[in-house]
């Protein structure tokens, strides 16, 4: 893909500052790579942070939601419409309420990430087979006895499928959030590149934030390839017996 981009450009002639060949993205960012490796790290801590937020709120969340027909209509609609309002439109809403600091920043990459955890958690919870809650039932177990050695191990499969979501979307909540209020950070970058029509280095933060995506899916994959290798890649498997 790479060659074939590089020879477009030169064969069509496309000007620089509408699309960089490969060469000149890498030219460009190497050329001032220490700075580029600052912005990469403000926006890796961002997007760590929400990500690890959403993953702290959301699981238990899920849980309360699985656990109770009442507490799901009280809340589901209140997750959805977080979901429905833009974040870029929230984003200088929190600037304004919260300070130009970093946590603005979070906030948004956690409401960007942590909806698909919690809708995965709670698809997992509640797929679990009924003849198994009747088994755990009749074997005298009580509703966290039922949550923790029935409904989790479960669940885990979809949880895991959520978390690849919710990493790879963290990402995203953290640019958008620098579009809109940072003076670090990859998504500031883009700006102030494009602003000076410095396209090759602004392509350059793009393919950075690209492997950073794909970075945090396969450790949240390998993580569960360690720790829950019954579940990997069976999306509807059934956990071990307990």
């Amino acid at each position: 893909m790479l060659l074939l981009w590089e020879a477009a450009v030169h064969a069509f002639g496309i000007r620089e500052f509408i699309l960089p060949a490969p060469s000149a993205v890498w030219t460009a960012t190497i050329a001032v790579w220490p700075t580029v490796l600052n912005h990469t790290l403000a926006t890796l801590v961002t997007v760590l942070l929400g990500f690890a937020a959403s993953v702290v709120i959301s699981l238990p969340l899920a849980m309360l939601i699985a656990a109770s027909p009442a507490i799901s209509a009280a809340l589901y609609p209140l997750l959805v419409v977080t979901q429905s309002i833009p974040k870029v439109a929230l984003a200088p809403i929190l600037l304004v309420a919260l300070g130009a600091n970093e946590l603005p920043r979070i906030i948004v990459t956690f409401l960007v990430a942590f909806f698909p955890l919690v809708v995965a958690s709670v698809a997992g919870l509640l797929a679990t087979p009924p003849e198994l809650i009747e088994l755990g039932r009749a074997c005298r177990a009580g509703r966290v006895q039922e949550l923790v050695r029935i409904r989790l191990p479960y669940a885990v499969p979809f949880v895991f499928g959520g978390l690849k979501v919710a990493a790879a979307l963290s990402v995203v909540g953290a640019v958008v959030a620098e579009f809109v209020g940072a003076d670090a950070g990859l998504g500031y970058l883009i700006q102030t590149s494009m602003a000076f029509f410095r396209s090759p280095l602004a392509f350059g933060a793009v393919l950075i934030l690209a492997v950073m995506g794909i970075l945090l899916f396969q450790a949240v994959a390998l993580t569960e390839r360690l720790l829950f290798p019954w579940s990997s890649g069976a999306q509807t498997g059934a956990p071990p017996a307990a």
